[in-house]
């Protein structure tokens, strides 16, 4: 159950016209005050005689007692409480019930019989509308400081209270939801989202690995939005306002966003935290020991296995770095699915996007991120977007498979550090996000993970017995069920690249297993595959296996459904997938 309290306003009639009205697209049906302050108020809605104006006037009654220089300027308080898409249809008097509990929570009327007048209007199913005048019988202002704080705790109530879909509490760090006004005006417009969230998204992805303002201002401009900055009388830049060139407003004059109104960590302050790193940057590991960050890289495919590393990296200081260590990491994180969502290809671009979007709110809360800890995240988020997008198939495909999976663990470790830290909405966006992301690795694996099996189908037995043998060696437990899995055939043929590589395949092997746990993994020997690869250094899809086996994939039926990426956590049902 969603409260808002919308900005105050200085007609009552005005509102009143809209709350029985048609609404914009005819939405509203059937408007009728379900409560009131008295419970005897006029129902315009239901009784032929009555008007509008007479509610206004039986509302604004008490501003008479005012001369008028002493009236409030905007003396009508709006609040709207709207149900879950998956709640039941409440009666009018549980709506009605609702309603007064509201006012009282908020301060509009406490229930010491001289509070502000008020009416709630149901004009839908799954939601009302709270008008009242704020001007109590005796004279006085309401207390209603930090009501939407106040209706927030209400709700959290009367959910548990009704068995109701319970909303994550929020503490304070989201950015500002899409008003009603800017959703009909998307959907007029026959925009996919609110201009306020195109920014957003915009511009976040602008930010991603960016280094200075200069890059940061062409990436909007080549982006396409238009730019207005504020600058101080001395030439300092203090602040930024974009806007999407054909989202105008009634004079025709482009809409315009600042930074901070996006998000929090969007305004210009904020994101120049990102930039003020020394030019030789060291990222830390989970040892705590420092590592230089190697210069730009090009390639699409060298990029990503960079980007694997550094979040590996990633998912050890979040579990073992202090806090504001692991959030530093979990607010690089979303430059890092913003960036691998810009440069994806088109199978996997709508998941991937939808991650970053879903991750967005995961990246906040009010755990301080100490920047420095994220140079490498975010130097790999720089390598995303410079090396330029994929096609998806061949080595640059499985790298992107490869990351993905990695992401994933990523997301699932960010979940579980905001679950500890009670911090609930950003453990439901860092879960949601990892399920756009399951989804995202089972598009990109499906064609390299088909090959490295047809490889390993047509290793020679011997070769196959050998590998089980080093697997039930080294991991007894889990053997049999690695090898009962479609994926086993392409960890054979990743141990067998391992040996000929020169690497003792049993150590690292036994390393693979032993840096994150793979007893609640769905496929352990996908998750296997590519943490052999990163580390030995192998070709996500060596190219002369690319040359041939998939040509025969695209004589052959399509692969296989690929198995998901491995979870991370023990006894955590939260990760299983």
């Amino acid at each position: 159950m969603i409260p808002r309290i919308h900005q105050q306003g200085s007609s009552t009639l005005g509102l009143l016209h809209y709350l029985y009205g048609k609404g914009t697209h005819e939405e509203h049906i059937d408007p009728h005050l379900v409560a009131s302050f008295d419970g005897m108020a006029p129902d315009p809605g239901r009784d032929p005689l009555v008007t509008k104006k007479d509610l206004q006037h039986l509302l604004d009654q008490p501003l008479s007692l005012l001369d008028a220089d002493q009236r409030p300027d905007k003396h009508v308080w709006h609040c709207s409480v709207r149900a879950a898409p998956d709640d039941p249809i409440l009666s009018d008097e549980q709506w009605g019930d609702i309603a007064r509990r509201m006012v009282a929570a908020t301060g509009i009327d406490p229930g010491d019989g001289a509070g502000c007048r008020w009416a709630a209007v149901r004009h839908a199913a799954d939601h009302i509308h709270i008008i009242a005048t704020l001007l109590r019988e005796d004279g006085r202002r309401p207390d209603h400081h930090r009501s939407g704080k106040r209706a927030q705790a209400e709700c959290r109530l009367i959910e548990k209270e009704l068995g109701l879909h319970q909303v994550a509490p929020g503490d304070g760090t989201a950015a500002k939801r899409a008003t009603s006004a800017e959703r009909h005006k998307a959907e007029r417009q026959g925009r996919e989202r609110p201009a306020r969230e195109e920014l957003r998204e915009t511009v976040r992805r602008a930010v991603a690995g960016a280094t200075s303002e200069e890059e940061f201002f062409d990436r909007l401009a080549a982006a396409g939005l238009l730019i207005r900055k504020r600058v101080a009388p001395s030439g300092d830049l203090l602040g930024y306002k974009v806007a999407l060139p054909d989202d105008r407003n009634g004079e025709e004059e482009p809409v315009f966003y600042a930074g901070s109104t996006l998000a929090p960590d969007l305004s210009l302050p904020r994101v120049r935290e990102r930039w003020t790193l020394p030019s030789e940057a060291v990222s830390v590991d989970g040892s705590g020991q420092e590592q230089p960050v190697l210069p730009d890289v090009t390639g699409p495919s060298f990029a990503r296995r960079r980007a694997s590393a550094a979040t590996w990296q990633a998912l050890l200081i979040i579990d073992q770095g202090d806090d504001g260590a692991a959030a530093a990491q979990i607010a690089a994180a979303g430059e890092v699915l913003d960036a691998l969502a810009k440069t994806s290809a088109a199978h996997t671009r709508k998941e991937l996007r939808d991650a970053a979007f879903a991750f967005e709110r995961a990246s906040r809360s009010h755990i301080r991120a100490v920047r420095g800890h994220d140079r490498a995240l975010r130097q790999a988020a720089r390598d995303l977007v410079h090396s330029g997008p994929v096609l998806g198939r061949g080595e640059d495909g499985a790298t992107t498979a490869m990351l993905i999976d990695m992401v994933f663990f990523l997301a699932i470790a960010a979940a579980n550090w905001h679950a500890r830290k009670e911090h609930a909405q950003q453990a439901a966006a860092a879960q949601q996000a990892a399920e756009h992301l399951r989804a995202a690795y089972q598009a990109a694996a499906a064609q390299p993970m088909a090959v490295l099996r047809q490889r390993g189908q047509r290793l020679a037995p011997r070769v196959r017995q050998r590998h089980a043998a080093l697997l039930q060696q080294v991991l007894p437990e889990l053997a049999e069920r690695i090898r009962a899995e479609t994926g086993w055939a392409a960890l054979a043929a990743t141990l067998d690249d391992v040996r000929k590589a020169g690497h003792d395949p049993a150590v690292l092997l036994a390393d693979a297993a032993r840096r994150r746990e793979l007893d609640t993994a769905h496929s352990i020997s996908d998750v296997l595959v590519w943490r052999l690869r990163r580390s030995a250094h192998l070709l996500a899809l060596p190219e002369s296996v690319d040359k041939t086996a998939t040509r025969g994939t695209r004589r052959t039926a399509p692969p296989a459904p690929v198995t998901q990426p491995a979870t991370s956590a023990v006894n955590d049902p939260s990760r299983r997938r």
